[in-house]
């Protein structure tokens, strides 16, 4: 395993001097977390890049990837419905490129707040947060890159697709691969896959009653899941298989309204001028609080009128259901973000919390930050 080298300490409290003035709670999270929990939550595409430890006999856990979910839980423990919470530590990637670094520190902030809280407000809070530590490295080609996945999926929404189908062009969306799948099953009938008895079975049951099948078939075989992964979670996915699998394909049409809905990329007042009118009625909410978003995100000092939409950004982590952004150095790479964020109300609710809580952040590599560092 590969270390990012250090930050000078003058840089490092540079860039971490903006998270401090918001006198948010300073957390840790343990460097060993539950791979199930994770995998589920962040995505399966994430596998490959997570370092896995299990003790003879014991659950199998992995090397923390990231600060946001350890954080999430450690928030729903404190019964507090709101919050920040400002994070320093390492965090453990396997890198797909050789010579890349797999351990690296990142600071970030995690806030939370009750249903009534002014959304919009946040966004920009922690987004702008994110620019002034970015800018705070010296780096002189910095860019603001945005996006929204709830737009995205009110535009889905707009397609009259079935909810299966809706829910599958969802997940796929930030997956290339699985998105040009799907759009290359154009007009095709329901498929029907071979070995698929088994999920259309456990679609007709409960939840629990599904796992129970999953249970009695593993002990009668005598064998144990491996992967990380209980019967509940393997369940669920064949269940969400077999109902995919049984929606109809998108019409050209269709596939052709996402393909022009993904490929946008511009400034954004001529991004949501275009998606208006590819997405037509449905849509004027979100964009609306798109024009209110800039206007904070300016009033704050981010330079907007060099800010990019892009319709299609998306992160490595699944969660993200609203808001995304990365602020982007021209001297690195595109897949080498300073700085990423975003909205993720749904995942505190997925780990047992109450629905309808707000939930957004933000994280920064230092090392990436500072303009003596990642070229």
């Amino acid at each position: 395993m590969s270390a990012e080298p250090a930050v000078p300490a003058d840089a490092l409290a540079a860039i971490r001097a903006p998270f401090l003035a918001l006198e948010a709670e300073i957390v840790d999270a343990p460097i060993l977390q539950p791979l199930g929990l994770l995998l589920e939550l962040v995505g399966e595409a994430m596998r490959a890049r997570l370092f896995v430890v299990q003790a003879e006999g014991g659950q199998e856990t992995c090397l923390r990837p990231d600060f946001t979910v350890p954080v999430v839980r450690q928030h729903l423990d404190s019964g507090r419905s709101s919050g920040r919470y400002f994070y320093e530590g390492k965090a453990f990637r396997a890198s797909p490129e050789p010579g890349r670094p797999d351990e690296f520190r990142q600071i970030g902030l995690e806030r939370f707040d009750g249903g009534e809280a002014p959304a919009l407000e946040a966004d920009a809070e922690i987004a702008a947060l994110a620019w002034r530590a970015a800018a705070a490295g010296g780096r002189q080609d910095l860019a603001l890159w945005l996006g929204d996945v709830a737009l995205f999926s009110a535009f889905v929404d707009g397609l009259g697709l079935a909810a299966p189908l809706a829910a599958r062009v969802r997940r796929a969306a930030a997956r290339p691969r699985l998105l040009a799948g799907e759009l290359a099953r154009v007009d095709q009938a329901p498929a029907v896959r071979e070995g698929g008895r088994l999920a259309d079975l456990l679609s007709g049951l409960s939840e629990a009653e599904a796992a129970t099948v999953l249970e009695e078939m593993w002990a009668l075989a005598g064998i144990a899941p491996v992967g990380g992964r209980g019967p509940a979670e393997i369940a669920q996915r064949l269940i969400r298989r077999a109902e995919a699998d049984r929606a109809p394909a998108l019409s050209a049409d269709q596939a052709d309204r996402i393909r022009r809905f993904l490929a946008i990329e511009a400034a954004p007042a001529q991004a949501f001028g275009v998606i208006s009118e590819l997405g037509g009625a449905g849509l004027e909410a979100p964009l609306a609080d798109w024009s209110r978003r800039l206007d904070l995100l300016a009033a704050a000092g981010v330079p907007v009128e060099q800010a990019r939409f892009s319709a299609a950004l998306g992160h490595a982590f699944d969660y993200y259901d609203g808001l995304t952004f990365e602020i982007r150095s021209a001297a690195l790479e595109g897949d080498r973000a300073v700085a990423v964020g975003g909205r993720y109300d749904s995942l505190p609710a997925r780990l047992g919390g109450a629905a309808g809580s707000q939930a957004v952040g933000c994280m920064i590599r230092p090392w990436r930050a500072w303009a003596g560092g990642e070229a």
